[in-house]
């Protein structure tokens, strides 16, 4: 039977656990702008890595896996196994459209490896190599993120045995989720238009 209370507790405290956007946050209190002003405009990691350096950009990355990996806890302790895939979706629905940014936030993909590590840590450990070679071999921050967010699923699947359902169908759900977010960078990547590691954007 499955608690209301608990559920909603889940759901909402990890929905507003994702609202905690650090690029956002961190643009603001250390140099005074709003993070989707500029750059590409995204309230994540990778933005702010391009609008205010290497500092900031890994601390808004560790705030932000830190994050997914907080919510999948809090879901893990009010409902077991079950309530950690459901925080581990509403902190990055949370994270994506936060609703103290106007529904701007990420792209979730920080936030989603932290979920990972929560629920699998091998799992996310394979996944976050696999993205970092491509992004080391290409340049190409957007398509290692979303190389990896594809093939969590399938990792997960073969790892994680025996095959667990409710794990795929999270993950699962968790890359299509990413993949959408990552919509205009796929575009300029057909066209040969995307920006790379290091590149600023104004």
């Amino acid at each position: 039977m499955i608690n209301l209370k608990q559920l909603l507790m889940v759901v909402s405290i990890s929905y507003l656990i994702g609202n905690f956007s650090s690029a956002y946050i961190l643009g603001k209190i250390l140099r005074k702008v709003d993070i989707r002003e500029h750059g590409s405009g995204n309230a994540g990691a990778t933005n702010a890595l391009r609008t205010f350096g290497k500092r900031i950009g890994a601390l808004a990355f560790i705030l932000d896996v830190t994050k997914g990996i907080l919510a999948t806890f809090v879901g893990y302790k009010l409902m077991g196994y079950n309530g950690s895939l459901l925080g581990g979706i509403f902190v990055v629905l949370g994270h994506n459209w936060p609703i103290f940014l106007n529904f701007k936030g990420g792209k979730g993909i920080a936030t989603s490896l932290g979920v990972i590590f929560f629920l699998h840590w091998p799992t996310g450990i394979i996944c976050i190599l696999i993205g970092a070679f491509i992004i080391y071999k290409t340049r190409y921050v957007s398509l290692g993120s979303i190389v990896a967010a594809a093939i969590t699923p399938i990792i997960g699947s073969i790892v994680n045995r025996p095959f667990n359902r409710e794990f795929f169908l999270t993950t699962l759900f968790l890359a299509i989720l990413a993949i959408f977010r990552h919509r205009a960078n796929i575009e300029r990547l057909a066209k040969g238009k995307e920006y790379k590691l290091g590149e600023k954007v104004e």
